[in-house]
């Protein structure tokens, strides 16, 4: 084998591992905005409807033959007043994967660098960080955070674990995650007074399917 090959071998090596690295920091690290979801009309009204059932008047063009919202607004314009009562009312929260990301896609700051995703007993998030253009190395690229929340309701009490974080594409170590991994937060807090206990108590169940989160609230 000449020089000549050699050269030829080395130069080609050298291409495939440019080439290959260019594509994992362009897929993995250096992340481009993803498309925001969008309702189609249906989902759309299901969705409002949802918001409406636990107090979110939508912001969204009523259709003429929706009277919903027409029947919040008295005959001159006004909010129409009314007592409160706990009869009849919703305590069981039910959302799609499609209609979390519909409504991040409604904040137009979120709508392209934050994305949920609903698996068996899994919430997951991909968070997408612009860098400033003078942040040493890495300014004006933007990175990739995913991170997994496990979520269930198991011996009479909800289940939420940090399932881990990662940057760019590398997991964070436990240690630097103060230890909390795979810990059951409402298990590990949950005793004392405070944020875990009080959100134990209020929840009666969890379920987080493939797709779908649904939660309901004790009285």
């Amino acid at each position: 084998m000449n020089w000549s090959q050699i050269f030829m071998i080395v130069l080609f090596t050298m291409l495939i591992t440019i080439g290959g690295t260019y594509w994992v920091l362009k897929t993995y690290i250096f992340a481009t905005s993803f498309t925001p979801v969008e309702l189609n009309e249906k989902e759309e009204k299901n969705l409002n409807e949802k918001l409406l059932s636990i107090g979110f008047l939508s912001d969204a063009p009523a259709n003429k033959n929706d009277s919903t919202i027409d029947e919040e607004i008295d005959h001159e314009g006004f909010l129409k007043p009314e007592s409160y009562t706990e009869q009849n009312a919703p305590r069981e929260i039910t959302f799609t994967e499609r209609e979390l990301n519909a409504l991040l896609a409604k904040n137009t700051d979120l709508a392209q660098k934050l994305a949920i995703d609903l698996a068996s007993n899994l919430v997951s998030a991909k968070l997408l960080i612009p860098l400033e253009e003078d942040f040493p190395i890495l300014g004006g690229k933007t990175l990739r955070v995913n991170a997994g929340v496990g979520m269930a309701y198991q011996n009479d009490k909800p289940y939420i674990a940090l399932k881990g974080i990662s940057i760019m594409g590398v997991p964070i170590p436990n240690a630097w995650l103060g230890g909390i991994k795979n810990v059951d937060l409402v298990d590990e807090f949950g005793i004392d007074p405070g944020f875990w206990k009080s959100f134990s108590e209020g929840v009666k169940n969890i379920q987080v399917t493939d797709g779908k989160i649904f939660i309901k609230l004790k009285e």
